[in-house]
């Protein structure tokens, strides 16, 4: 889950000083990690430099919360063993989403005459750090990660517009890798329902129940050692009821599930490439890479390859969705170097069928 938190104070020692070290031994190293820059991640005024602006604005920069799903934070939990290659994959997926808001979620507005363009920008820093547990010790894997509200270079601070409509695309994208991270680097598979809701193959809903994440108060902030975070999830799992596991659906891994994605178009005037973003990467039920679903939605739909910002070039519904090719072919494939193989499929059927 992503959420974008306007920052107007510098402060930044909440992230500097805590050693999050209920993930000593899980995680690299410490909690923070430079995406872009370098400097001295416990120094809060090494990590203040990420937050460049300007003297007329007084936002500082933003604060992105990418949190991970619960079952996938709860594996880390349950499976030490596992643990390592779980937040690995959470930090490789933190980078290609913030990657892909970068690309296209990160303009400054340019005036010509009565014209207003969106022009591509850059964070000259860009630092995160990992945590996790949230504020009740529950098991709660999930990255902050800071940038500046003035792009490198520039004189202006970024359209938060911008910034803010490409949330939900960055979001589908770090859940569609994580997923695919996951199958490729652990025993576990990961996969996304029709509904929308996350699961994984095997883990009881039980454990969903014990570490729910939903408390009447917000806690209180404290710094877990590790041996203190286990053995406290040990004494939680005593309290555990199993419900059952849900299945795993039986599908082809290769293939988009037309149905989730024609369904998240649905009541859309008009289409923007982030929108085909953020349904692709959503119905990419067991999760696929977010360099490949660009590719694969560029390849689709080269009309849009090249928008960027809130006012991106759009096209209609109908001309989204592909019904008539995905009739005639079937369900597309996730990766664009088989959409050759599937423009062939209704030819191939149609030569057998005159063969008869």
């Amino acid at each position: 889950m992503f959420r974008v938190f306007v920052r107007r104070s510098s402060d930044l020692t909440y992230f500097t000083d805590d050693p999050a070290r209920e993930l000593d031994g899980v995680r690299e190293a410490g909690p923070g990690w430079w995406l872009r820059g370098a400097g001295e991640l416990r120094d809060p005024h090494d990590v203040e430099r990420v937050l460049a602006t300007t003297d007329r604005s007084a936002t500082k920069g933003y604060a992105i919360v990418v949190a991970a799903p619960r079952p996938i934070s709860i594996l880390v939990a349950l499976e030490p063993d596992n643990a390592p290659a779980i937040v690995a994959a959470h930090r490789t997926s933190v980078a290609a989403s913030m990657e892909y808001l970068e690309q296209r979620g990160l303009v400054v507005r340019r005036q010509s005459g009565d014209e207003h363009h969106d022009e591509p920008a850059r964070w000259e820093r860009i630092v995160s750090f990992t945590h996790g547990v949230n504020r009740h010790g529950e098991p709660h894997l999930h990255d902050h990660v800071l940038v500046g509200a003035r792009p490198d270079g520039e004189r202006t601070v970024l359209d938060s517009r911008s910034l803010f409509v490409h949330v939900p695309a960055a979001d589908a994208l770090y859940r569609s890798s994580l997923r695919h991270e996951l199958a490729s680097h652990t025993p576990w598979v990961a996969w996304r329902s029709f509904k929308g809701i996350e699961h994984v193959g095997g883990l009881d809903e039980g454990y969903r129940s014990l570490w729910g994440g939903h408390h009447d108060t917000r806690g209180e902030k404290l710094h877990w050692e590790r041996d203190d975070a286990l053995n406290a999830w040990r004494g939680d799992r005593l309290r555990f009821e199993p419900e059952g596991t849900v299945a795993t659906p039986r599908r082809s891994r290769d293939e988009l599930d037309e149905h989730s994605f024609a369904a998240a178009l649905e009541g859309r005037n008009d289409v923007a490439r982030r929108h085909l973003v953020a349904a692709w990467a959503n119905a990419a039920v067991f999760g696929e890479s977010p360099g490949e679903v660009a590719k694969t939605v560029d390849r689709l739909y080269p009309e849009l390859a090249l928008s960027r910002g809130v006012r991106e070039t759009t096209i209609g519904v109908g001309r989204a969705r592909m019904t008539a090719n995905v009739r005639e072919h079937g369900p597309r494939p996730l990766r664009a170097d088989d959409l050759a193989q599937w423009t062939q499929r209704s030819r191939e059927r149609s030569r057998s069928d005159l063969s008869r």
